[in-house]
């Protein structure tokens, strides 16, 4: 069993949604139900008062649901950890709709929760050798 993370950068935005804390928590909340994602509580949001960048995260059962902005250059970082797999989403499409997104970049990467390989048979014999101390 793997987790997947998405690691997302969207540049050339239009800074006003990035400054907005509304067009934000939008974004947030069609991830949350496209994706079928439990919250585990109130979103945490931080307005910076210089910039008007805006800081979330969403706890999810299934991990987290963190963004950054930056309207001072123009982008959006976004990060999706699930525990569960999920199937892709447009984040390049809703990104650029939300925020006239010029370009966007999406890393996805599998998370495996055991050692495979060599490396579960290495595990596996340190722990063993620690468990013999």
């Amino acid at each position: 069993m793997t987790g997947t993370e998405w690691i997302v950068e969207a540049y050339g935005c239009n800074p006003e949604p990035l400054r907005s804390l509304d067009a934000v928590k939008t974004l947030f909340a069609r991830i949350v139900r496209d994706l079928d994602l439990h919250p585990c509580g109130e979103e945490q949001w931080q307005q910076f008062p210089r910039s008007l960048g805006i800081t979330g995260l969403c706890l999810l059962s299934e991990s987290h649901l963190a963004c950054h902005t930056f309207p001072e250059y123009q982008s959006l970082c976004l990060n999706l950890f699930c525990c569960r797999p999920r199937p892709e989403w447009d984040f390049r499409g809703h990104l650029r709709r939300a925020f006239g997104a010029q370009t966007v970049n999406i890393r996805r990467l599998e998370r495996p929760y055991i050692a495979s390989g060599d490396e579960a048979a290495a595990a596996c014999s340190v722990a063993g050798d620690e468990k013999a101390r």
